[in-house]
């Protein structure tokens, strides 16, 4: 009795970190490639902002991070560094600077959706033709899929 309940428990065990690893990583093998490194450039040249991603936000964490540089232009946002993996990552503007997953909650009605990142070491989101980035302050990245905070950078 006691062999078949080790075997019970120990295979669900592994099924469950298999299920939690292909979780992870799915997003890491479906990323198509990122942009390349002159286009990131070319917003970089253009940008009339910059600002970086820090690990050390309030609601960061080992799993929920991103570090590197951002630029914004008048047409792009780009970003050269690193994100943590994740399914159905969000960039947004806010006219609110936030960090943690209420003060997302609590002001997302004031931002702005740009769009989707899809790569997690480089990407350049266009921007509408109708967004004045005079009415905000900071860059946030947004897990979709599970309401989870990235990271955020003001950028004036």
């Amino acid at each position: 009795m006691f062999k078949m309940l080790s075997l019970v428990v120990s295979h669900t065990a592994t099924a469950l970190a298999g299920f939690a690893l292909g979780i992870y990583m799915l997003p890491i093998l479906m990323a198509p490639s990122a942009p390349p490194e002159n286009a990131v450039q070319q917003v970089e040249q253009a940008a009339t902002y910059r600002t970086t991603f820090s690990k050390e936000r309030a609601d960061s964490d080992f799993l929920h991070w991103g570090e590197g540089d951002v630029f914004i232009s008048a047409k792009e946002i780009a970003f050269s560094g690193e994100l943590a993996p994740g399914p159905a990552y969000k960039l947004y503007l806010s006219p609110v600077y936030v960090e943690t997953e209420a003060a997302f909650a609590e002001h997302q009605s004031k931002m702005l959706k740009v769009g989707d990142i899809a790569t997690f070491d480089r990407f350049v989101v266009p921007l509408g033709d109708n967004v004045d980035l005079s009415q905000y302050n900071s860059v946030i990245v947004w897990c979709e899929s599970f309401d989870q905070y990235i990271t955020s950078a003001q950028f004036k």
